[in-house]
């Protein structure tokens, strides 16, 4: 029997995904045909270096070819700062009009070069919140709503925070403020109600938990619209369900309402859709306004009336940061927003 010896060649081993080398600015600057420095002009947007467009073209093709991002941490550490944006997640349900605001609003710091970071913070508040939040070393910080005091912006301040910016119906010491006048809206919605002949109004008041920062300053610019006057006011527990605003609805005659200011659009039309289920005429037996201007209301029938609300503009609080960030050192700014307008339909 004859054995014939074979040598079979050794097959190298596939390079493992997580083994390869992560790719350098340098990988970039050798496939581009450029500095290093100059890499790193084109993909930090720097504004003071002039590039020709070519090569700002040859950059940005190299880098996506060898998949290569900048790290963020070594940039900040060049910056002396972060270029990332806080915003806590709000706990509590927002509408389509507080979602295109911050929508409109990431887009503006996007086009800044900022990183904007939704930070989700269940169970914490006020100014144990804002030391989680310093935990990420953000360049500023978006608070809405309210619960932060100065020493949650102080701390924020002392972690490398150079903006906190508030939302929320009162100022903080340290922070820029957007000041959200809702008793405004209720003020408009009254004086609307009482000039078209209505006296007995009522005001839904939601009983989702974090919602009486918006509602109890409404409400309060309805009894303020109706001081001194010949009319009433009586205030409406409602949860958002269709089985509470039923058992409402079923009370309406007895409590004697000619009109209701439902707090917004959406609980408008809880309200209108369970008053109609029970055979009461709208506008004619009780008039409804909302507020928010959604166009939902304007499909309804009767169409509903509304408060529409000026919301402060996505791209002016992005340049508000960017100024502030900038200047930390300037002194903090204070704009009243959330213009109150009332729209007259078909409900009211």
């Amino acid at each position: 029997m004859t054995t014939v010896m074979v040598q079979i060649p050794k097959t190298p081993a596939p390079v493992s995904p997580a083994t390869r080398s992560v790719p350098t600015s340098a990988d970039v600057a050798r496939l581009a045909g450029v500095s290093r420095a100059t890499v790193s002009y084109v993909l930090n947007n720097t504004s003071a270096v002039r590039i020709s467009e070519p090569t700002r073209r040859r950059v940005h093709e190299a880098a996506k070819e060898l998949g290569y991002v900048p790290h963020a941490a070594a940039r900040s550490l060049r910056a002396g700062h972060s270029r990332m944006v806080l915003m806590p997640a709000p706990s509590i349900p927002v509408g389509p009009l507080y979602s295109q605001f911050i929508s409109e609003l990431q887009w503006a710091l996007g086009r800044l070069d900022y990183t904007v970071v939704q930070y989700g913070s269940v169970g914490l508040q006020g100014d144990e919140a804002a030391r989680a939040w310093a935990e990420l070393r953000p360049v500023a910080v978006l608070v809405p709503g309210t619960g932060l005091g100065p020493q949650g912006v102080a701390l924020l301040r002392r972690s490398g925070a150079r903006a906190v910016v508030t939302l929320g119906p009162d100022a903080v010491e340290g922070a820029h403020a957007l000041l959200m006048d809702h008793a405004g809206v209720g003020h408009s919605a009254a004086g609307h109600l009482y000039a078209r002949g209505r006296r007995r109004i009522g005001v839904v008041v939601p009983e989702e938990s974090g919602l009486e920062a918006f509602s109890l300053p409404r409400l309060a610019g309805v009894r303020r619209a109706l001081h001194g006057t010949d009319a009433t006011l009586t205030e409406l527990p409602l949860a958002y369900e269709e089985q509470a605003a039923a058992k409402l609805a079923v009370r309406w005659r007895d409590l004697g309402l000619d009109a209701a200011f439902a707090y917004n659009d959406e609980y408008a039309m809880l309200l209108m859709r369970a008053l109609q289920d029970e055979g009461i005429s709208i506008p004619e037996d009780t008039a409804v306004i909302g507020a928010d201007d959604l166009l939902l209301g304007r499909l309804l029938r009767p169409r509903l009336s509304t408060v529409h609300l000026e919301l402060p503009s996505g791209r002016d609080l992005a340049e508000l940061v960017d100024r502030a960030v900038r200047e930390p050192g300037a002194a903090t700014e204070t704009h009243t927003v959330l213009g109150a307008t009332v729209v007259h339909r078909d409900s009211s």
